[in-house]
């Protein structure tokens, strides 16, 4: 529909006014909701070249729609610039019909753009925690979007399972575990590994305060400290290739692998490929080493390696420490390179929180400028806020975070007491718990998925449970509240599958309905274009309320033309079935019945 009018309005310059538009000017808005009208096409970027008032230009093209494509245009009115066009009612009675027979499927060509996107990057040391959520739905979120619009994607994950940190916690269960484990304790094997991260940080201090009790400074005490020197040691030993310290890496390491993956299937996690550090740090060394041979990075006395990247604005930039052992910078060099090599993308997305932005900025101008590989420019970082909880920000190490397992499973009790409350459904057992679980993640994705990206954010898990305000289960309860009716009509034998009789009137709740379904494609557009899954969730809000205003207002049943009640139900089915698809995109199911 809108492309016809964008055509026939190109015509209509290029045929009574001989100019050629340029169209980024062809682009035709949602008509406020205080004018009359369906899209509204803005004139003033025309008005200097052909010399003309802007209300006499915008009614002159009004008029040329009119006489143009009547079967389309009903009539239009101008307010200054702005020309108001309302369509015939035929045009939305198609729509309805063609989406109904066909599903909301989207349109949008297959094309050869590649995309790998990287989320989650978890520590091998901790379970996944509530950033972890926000990057992991974030990630997932995308990832369907640009499936929907036709790139080939890539869900990446790369795992980091070496370094310091990891051998924190190998230490820690080195020497106060006694040999328990996961299975020995009944503990998750992610959060039996993550206690041992905490303890070690415990342990530590403990040490620095004796140390400081004798008159040394915190900072030689943190140096001097037993506990961090023989980490150190250990990771030395790591990249040695010591069987024992290996051993024992790997061990603690599949502990961990084992709860990821009972947190990822919760919260409907996937990955094409699974990158990890381990194998990836020694190409990025290689790398590095090379770009000292070519005169690229340079070698301090102490042996460790830099960029100096001043010319480009940024400071000098350490790539090997004086020891040999790598940083991330290094490793991440390695890990770009082998999904090149890989999948040869056009873009390559990672899905990392705000406070790496200096990162990243290193990372793509050591690539493009430095080593002058030609993936450099398709780094792509996408960079979100953090998400605190209401009592603060959270430390890993002091365990004061909050586990991804034990926010899920929280979410799930918030939903059966909130869903008990209402004391609506007649379901079984186990349909609950499916139902509380479906409420629970879902408002749980929702909730974190409707902020922009780019904002910081705070996660109230019972806010996020309201069945009235702008949360998953508002709009779950919406879409259960729509098969119901369905599942009525079908009770009462009323045929849904006939066409809807051209003659019937269009109230303007059915019409601002259909209106906003029809928006749906170009919403799932922009959110790909901006990589916001914010545009659909919001999206899917608004559509929400409009069905509800529309069920106020234009009641179904006590329709008594069956005429009405066929395209009533036709416009309610549909947007059952758009409010189903986009959050599927973010990654939410919605109920039959509540």
């Amino acid at each position: 529909m809108s492309k016809k009018l964008i055509d026939t309005i190109q015509q209509i310059f290029e045929e009574e006014y001989q100019i050629q538009p340029d169209p980024a000017d062809l682009t035709l808005q949602k008509t406020k909701k205080e004018f009359a009208g369906d899209y509204t096409f803005v004139v003033f970027p025309f008005v200097k070249t052909l010399r003309k008032a802007p209300p006499v230009l915008a009614d002159e093209i009004g008029k040329q729609l009119m006489e143009r494509i009547p079967e389309m245009v009903s009539e239009y009115n101008v307010v200054q610039g702005f020309l108001n066009i309302t369509l015939q009612n035929a045009y939305w009675f198609q729509f309805l019909e063609e989406k109904n027979k066909d599903g909301v499927s989207l349109s949008f060509p297959t094309d050869n753009e590649a995309v790998v996107i990287e989320y989650s990057s978890p520590n091998t040391n901790k379970p996944l925690h509530l950033g972890h959520v926000r990057n992991n739905l974030l990630g997932a979120a995308t990832a369907n979007i640009l499936s929907a619009v036709g790139k080939k994607v890539y869900r990446v994950n790369l795992v980091n399972d070496r370094g310091i940190h990891i051998c924190k916690s190998m230490l820690a269960w080195e020497k106060f575990g006694n040999n328990s484990t996961p299975e020995s304790t009944g503990i998750k094997g992610d959060h039996f590994v993550g206690d041992y991260y905490v303890e070690f940080d415990q342990q530590l201090k403990r040490e620095v305060a004796e140390q400081m009790q004798r008159g040394v400074t915190e900072e030689d005490a943190m140096k001097c400290a037993p506990l961090l020197i023989q980490s150190q040691k250990m990771l030395k030993k790591w990249e040695e290739g010591d069987p024992e310290v290996r051993a024992l890496w790997k061990k603690m390491n599949q502990w961990v692998y084992d709860g990821f993956e009972a947190t990822y299937t919760r919260m409907g996690i996937e990955f094409e490929k699974t990158y990890y550090e381990s194998d990836t740090y020694l190409l990025g060394k290689e790398m590095v080493e090379k770009g000292v041979a070519d005169g690229v990075f340079y070698r301090k006395e102490d042996g460790s390696v830099w960029a100096d990247l001043t010319e480009e604005g940024l400071d000098e930039k350490l790539l090997l420490r004086a020891d040999g052992t790598s940083v991330y910078m290094t490793q991440d060099l390695g890990t770009a390179q082998l999904r090149y090599d890989d999948f040869h993308p056009n873009r390559m997305i990672y899905v990392v929180g705000n406070e790496q932005n200096y990162h990243f900025d290193v990372l793509k101008l050591i690539a493009t400028n430095k080593l002058k590989q030609s993936w450099g420019e398709t780094i792509y970082h996408l960079s979100y806020g953090m998400v605190e909880l209401p009592e603060g920000k959270m430390k890993s190490r002091e365990g004061t975070v909050v586990d991804a397992d034990d926010l899920m499973e929280e979410m799930h009790q918030e939903a059966k007491r909130s869903t008990e409350e209402l004391g609506k459904n007649n379901l079984d057992e186990d349909q609950k718990e499916g139902l509380y679980e479906m409420i629970g993640i879902g408002a749980l994705k929702y909730f974190i998925l409707k902020v922009d990206p780019k904002k910081n954010m705070l996660f109230n898990p019972a806010e996020s449970i309201d069945f009235n305000g702008n949360t998953g289960p508002f709009i779950q309860y919406t879409h259960a509240r729509i098969k119901s009716l369905l599942r009525k009509a079908a009770q009462e034998q009323i045929d849904l599958s006939r066409d809807i009789d051209k003659n019937t009137p269009l109230e303007e709740a059915e019409r601002g309905l259909i209106k906003i379904i029809k928006e749906y494609e170009s919403v799932v557009q922009n959110a790909a274009h901006q990589l916001s899954p914010a545009l659909v969730a919001n999206y899917l809000f608004e559509l929400s309320k409009e069905f509800n205003r529309f069920y106020q207002e234009s009641p179904i049943f006590k329709a008594t033309d069956p005429a009405i009640r066929v395209l009533r139900l036709q416009i309610a089915k549909l947007c059952a079935s758009t409010i189903q698809a986009g959050m599927g995109l973010l990654g939410i199911q919605v109920p039959e019945q509540m």
